[in-house]
This record gives structure tokens, sequence and C-alpha cells, in this order.
């Protein structure tokens, strides 16, 4: 039962590696906690450290039992590994979560998922092109990625505002917001998508907890795209933990003289398949004919009833931030007709306005 999962789980000491050798050597939790020490200590591999808090299992209990009260009186749930609820890839893992402590949607466990991933100190291209690549494999894919600042918040505000489903890996406990920066977004998916931890209640971000926290990610998907990603990040983590588990790697290619897609041309170099739309994923995870995504399509600019030379300068412009300075040049125009030009593409919403005299092209995923 769950409560012997939880219980189990609180036991000081013991860790992940222990609490599997225990429950692999007796069969389930419940046996673990009732044999006594000296036949814990007689488990291969067991220390006298890792089993003292078992010495009394009624306390452990009791801790289970409260914590369990206090997740439900929160909105929450626990789903252990015995649980049909449990999601099947995450079982297959070499070192699964033994319990999932979640809030939302627990549906979603259950769901085709995509893992996103990315650096925290993103650039606005990889900000850019992880919400628009959420929001096309939306239709397809639940997205999956660790509510940190940067890529992940845009992967799950991409797919939420394509209507889509969301699962956030959390390196804390449910009753923990973190980033604060992100409380918006945390209270967005714990009503429409689902937040999951392996965590107790009250648990702290800690550093080390994230590269935990990242094989869940993985565990639960199909593939991890990473959009940007300098050479040593978490985000090269969490995709070496789906190459060992057999998942599929994708990777956006970046600027090449951008230190932050150094690792994701990294990815690229030890054959990770290159991204440049949606498409690219679902072909390769066989999802592109049972796609509802507009993901891949061409703008027909030609259908559109704009002045002729608008479109002639919109093949001088890039994707990439742009100064209007560089774009008279290479059009030939005027500044004054350059700016007229610009406004008709700006509201066609054919490009996009920034600050600093910037422009850009709109993809199809930004429209």
């Amino acid at each position: 039962m769950v409560l012997d999962w939880i219980s189990l789980c609180l036991a000081p000491g013991l860790g992940l590696t222990g609490f599997w050798r225990l429950v692999e050597h007796f069969g389930s939790p419940e046996l673990v906690l009732a044999v006594g020490q000296t036949k814990l200590l007689k488990v291969p591999g067991i220390q006298p450290r890792q089993v003292g808090a078992l010495a009394c299992p009624e306390a452990l209990r009791r801790r289970g039992s409260t914590e369990l009260e206090l997740l439900l009186k929160k909105g929450c749930l626990a789903v252990d590994f015995g649980d049909p609820a449990y999601p099947e890839l995450l079982r297959q893992i070499a070192d699964p979560p033994p319990v999932l402590f979640v809030r939302g949607r627990k549906e979603l466990l259950h769901r085709s998922c995509l893992a996103i991933v990315g650096s925290r100190a993103s650039t606005a291209y990889g900000r850019r092109t992880a919400r628009s690549l959420a929001a096309d494999l939306a239709p397809s894919l639940t997205i999956v990625s660790g509510m940190a600042l940067g890529i992940d918040a845009e992967a799950h505000a991409g797919a939420l505002s394509a209507g889509g489903e969301t699962i956030a890996v959390l390196g804390c406990g449910l009753d923990v917001i973190y980033p604060i920066q992100n409380r918006r977004l945390y209270e967005q998916i714990g009503q429409s998508g689902l937040l999951v931890t392996e965590y107790p209640l009250g648990t702290t971000p800690e550093g080390f907890r994230f590269p935990a926290r990242n094989r869940i990610i993985a565990g639960l998907s199909l593939g991890v795209l990473v959009v940007e990603a300098a050479k040593k990040s978490g985000s090269l983590i969490t995709a070496q933990m789906a190459l060992e588990s057999g998942r599929e790697v994708f990777a956006v290619p970046g600027q090449v003289d951008s230190f932050k897609s150094e690792g994701t041309h990294w990815l690229l170099k030890e054959g990770a398949k290159l991204v440049q739309s949606a498409r690219d994923v679902l072909e390769e995870l066989d999802l592109a004919n049972n796609s509802g995504s507009e993901s891949g399509k061409a703008v027909d600019i030609h259908s559109c009833t704009v002045d002729p030379d608008a479109l002639q300068l919109l093949q001088h412009i890039e994707p990439y931030p742009q100064g209007r300075e560089r774009l008279c040049s290479d059009s030939g125009l005027t500044a004054a007709r350059l700016n007229q030009l610009l406004l008709l593409l700006e509201l066609e919403g054919l490009i996009e306005m920034l600050p600093g005299d910037a422009v850009r092209k709109l993809s199809p995923g930004d429209m």
C-alpha cells in the first residue's frame, strides 16, 4: 500500500539505492518494514547506517501517515511504484523514484511525452524557439520540463498557450514554488497540467536535487529536445540520461559563435536529431501522420495583399534580430521608405519590431 512506500522513502540515510536493494530482496516495502534489522543487515550492500531508522518502523509509518494526510489536504496525491497509475516508461529507467508526489491531472502520466529543456540564462532566440516548438508539438505530445527559468518556462508556457498539456518535474516539494518568478506558471500547471516530484512536502530546492530531477524528466519522455545549452549544463545531463534509457535525443542549432549553443552543437555532432521545426520531431517519433500540428508550414507570402516592395524587403529579413541600418544597406531603400514598409509587414504579422531599432522575421510557430 502507498503508506508503506512513503514510509520507507522517508527513512533517513537509506537512500534510493538502499531502498531498491531492500525492496528487491524482500519483495515489498511492507515486508522490509516488518523483518527487523538483523535480516536487513544480511542483504548484500546494506550498511548499518542505512537501516538504523528501520529499527522503529511504527515511527516511520506515523511520519508516512502524516505526509499522506498533508498531501490530501493540499489537493495532492502519491503514486507509488506498484500503482497502475505509475508511468510505464518511468518504470524502465535504472533508478526509478519509488513514489511520485503529484498535483493536477494524474492521467497525464500515461500520455506520450516529449521533454524540452535548455539553459536558464537563455537568449531571446532560445526562449522564442522553445515556446514556438512547444506550441507546435502540443497537439501531438505532452510537453515535459523542469519549470526552471529560461527554456523550461517557455516550453511549459508554449504548450499551455496552444491549449496543450504539460508536466513540470520539480526539484523540491510540491508546496515549494521555485523559482518564485514562476509562481503564476506553477499555478497554471497545477490546474490544467501536472506537477510532479519525488520529494516530500517542505523539501527545499538544493543543487544536488536537480540532476536527480532530470532523470525523471527523461524517464517520462519518448525523447528529449535540447533547445539551448552550454557545453557543461544540466540539459546535457538530461540528454545523456535519455540515451541511457534508450530514448531519442533532439537538438536545435544555434548561432555558431554563441557559447550558449555549444552544448546543442556538440549533441548534433554526436548524432542527435537536428530540429528546425516540430515536424522533425514528429517524423522521428513516427507521429507526423497523426498530428494536428501545423508545424513546418511555410507562410504563403504571395497570397498576402501587401505592397510588392514590402515582400521584396521581407527576403532580406532574418529570424535573428537585425538593425535597420543594415537592412537599409542590404535592401538599397531609403530610411523613410524602409520604415514605411516595415510598418506594413508588422501589420501583416510577418515581422516583429524589437527594442534597440531591431527587427526580425516571424516563423509560422510565432504567428
